[in-house]
């Protein structure tokens, strides 16, 4: 059991914590708070519920007289008031079994509930101490004890700094360890907060190795002070970066805004593509740098998309995406020892292909828009902290054959006509190795997501990536379309993976 003490002195306290604890939560949290009448828990429960609807201004009764109210938000919400309660039998007829199965439950007068409330709920207790409130709270749960020690200490970082009282709003994280806030100061001023604490690498895969070393991910935030400076240095718009814990793993960085390169329906706004691929042909004039400087005499070395990168993420279509269409039953020995041979010489195809700094998730989730900046200074560039050096041609892949949009293929065509004429116009450029690689690195890249989305479906409960796989399957059937991939091609229609004729379902 884990034991937390705060006091509040005034109602921005509580608020405050209101929001902390809407950081804190997941689906199934059952938080139960006690309390004489007026100390406290309709205002600790209304903040809270504001922040997960980011909507000050909510509309948050008291459920004293229809025992629950329920909010369909980004985490659903359903908060209880046990008081007139006739019986603990009621209590399942109100469905909090059913709320907890996919939302979280806040419980005012939970002894009410009596053997009905869950054994692991989140005890919150509330008192008046002196003007303000003392808040105790206790949960046998390790992950939410966890997370909220890691809220606490990012409030504290942003106290310390000067940053009392800030508002603070989820802003992304899903499938990575890395999450992201949206940040407003007492007096209005917007920043991004950085949740990114050093990787807890997972359990040795090959050679010693866990997953995220295999494949050369960031570790700490360094890569991402680093490369950001790059790209800046380079007069890009990668977020400027204004308080470090490099310890912890947080950074309060500037916030780009919300308009990205998709319009209201989730459609590529093609302008916006257009100016993204001439941006990207432009950073690829330079030289990929070996090293960049974290701080004065710190340096972060650029790992390289080497052959046993390539073929680590090539096999988890072996891995994930086979055994998926085939009932469980796995490749055979022959099949894995063809399918890598074919990788080998794939990879030796690459070895000529122009090498330049990847940044590796260039697409429409990280790519936003600021239509009051000038030139390529329009286009703002985060999540960049993987960046590898390979062919330059993946970054045309990920804007271009978007895993997460369907860039249809006349816009698609258009985009890589576009940064082709660039690159010829800056300088020599080698077109028909562009394209050689440009091809290897789709199906690459559509082998790994083909079988990410499985992997994420069936070991980590994220059903909802597999709507993007007759998208990728249709991206490794044009990858299919150039002679170097025939190989793979001949592969994949012999072990049963039929490649997609349209990106939708």
């Amino acid at each position: 059991m884990k034991h937390f003490s705060f006091f509040l002195p005034d109602d921005d306290a509580t608020r405050a914590l209101g929001e902390d604890l809407a950081l804190t939560v997941r689906p199934g949290d059952c938080l139960a708070l006690s309390g004489d009448l007026g100390a406290g828990k309709s205002a600790l429960s209304r903040a809270m519920i504001r922040a997960i609807a980011n909507d000050d201004v909510l509309e948050v009764p008291s459920p004293t007289f229809t025992l629950v109210q329920s909010y369909e938000l980004r985490i659903p919400v359903s908060h209880f008031d046990l008081y007139r309660l006739g019986d603990e039998s009621e209590l399942a007829e109100l469905g909090l079994e059913e709320v907890l199965q996919h939302g979280v439950a806040l419980i005012e007068w939970p002894d009410r509930a009596g053997c009905l409330l869950p054994k692991d709920a989140i005890r919150i207790a509330i008192a008046h101490e002196g003007s303000g409130r003392r808040v105790e709270i206790e949960s046998s749960i390790p992950r939410f004890s966890d997370r909220l020690t890691r809220v606490r200490s990012m409030r504290d970082f942003l106290d310390s700094r000067g940053y009392a009282g800030a508002q603070r709003r989820f802003l992304i994280g899903d499938s990575s360890f890395r999450a992201y806030e949206r940040i407003r100061t007492a007096d209005g001023k917007p920043f991004v907060l950085m949740d990114s604490p050093a990787r807890s690498n997972g359990p040795p895969i090959r050679d010693g190795k866990p997953y995220s070393q295999l494949v050369h991910l960031a570790e700490n935030v360094q890569p991402f002070i680093a490369v950001g400076k790059y790209l800046r240095d380079m007069q890009l718009s990668a977020p400027a970066i204004y308080e470090t814990d490099i310890d912890q793993g947080i950074l309060l960085i500037e916030d780009l805004g919300s308009e990205g390169v998709l319009d209201a329906n989730g459609k590529p706004i093609a302008e916006r593509y257009e100016e993204s691929i001439r941006c990207l042909a432009d950073f690829h004039r330079h030289d990929a740098p070996a090293r960049l400087p974290i701080t004065a005499d710190t340096f972060h070395t650029i790992p390289h998309f080497d052959r046993d990168t390539l073929k680590f993420e090539a096999e988890v279509l072996l891995d994930w995406h086979l055994p998926w269409r085939r009932n469980g039953e796995q490749a055979s020995e022959a099949e894995k020892r063809d399918y890598l041979e074919i990788w080998d010489h794939l990879i030796d195809e690459l070895q000529s292909a122009e090498k330049n700094l990847v940044l590796r998730d260039y697409h429409s989730p990280n790519i936003m828009w600021m239509a009051e900046r000038q030139g390529f200074n329009r286009v703002g560039i985060i999540d960049f902290q993987d960046a590898i050096i390979g062919p330059s041609a993946y970054d045309v892949v990920s804007i271009t054959r978007d895993a997460r949009v369907t860039v249809e293929r006349p816009l698609m065509e258009r985009l890589v006509d576009i940064y082709v004429a660039a690159r010829e116009a800056a300088g020599e450029f080698d077109r028909e190795g562009f394209f050689k690689s440009y091809a290897i690195m789709t199906a690459q890249r559509s082998c790994r997501l083909n079988g990410l989305w499985v992997r994420l479906w069936q070991r980590d409960h994220m059903q909802s990536y597999m709507k993007h796989m007759p998208r990728t399957l249709w991206h490794l059937g044009m990858a299919f379309e150039h002679s170097a991939t025939a190989p793979l091609r001949e592969w994949c229609k012999k072990a049963g993976i039929a490649v997609a004729e349209s990106p939708e379902v």
